[in-house]
């Protein structure tokens, strides 16, 4: 039963600290990361409460569709950043 609650408590701090860092974060790509910790994290207390089916749903549904969502459009939305010093080649 002692485990159960540390497990708990450890979830629940995973959560919290992700979901605020997600929220806080400057750069969008951190804070994309961070919100896939928070949402892995809250499947992981839908399996605690021994309900499977709706950490599969949470894996499937948030992770594997609203996350590759924001992944593609960080990626697309970042392509006219240049780094200083580098020069550009071209016609």
């Amino acid at each position: 039963m002692a485990l159960e609650y540390i497990a708990f408590a450890l979830f629940a701090f995973v959560t919290l600290a992700s979901s605020a860092g997600a929220v806080l974060a400057r750069d969008v790509w951190h804070a994309a990361l961070l919100l896939g910790v928070a949402l892995t994290s809250v499947a992981a207390h839908y399996v605690m409460l021994q309900a499977e089916f709706l950490a599969v749903i949470q894996i499937l549904v948030y992770i594997g569709g609203v996350l590759v969502l924001i992944t593609f459009g960080v990626m697309l939305t970042r392509g006219g950043e240049t780094t200083e010093g580098v020069t550009q080649h071209g016609s």
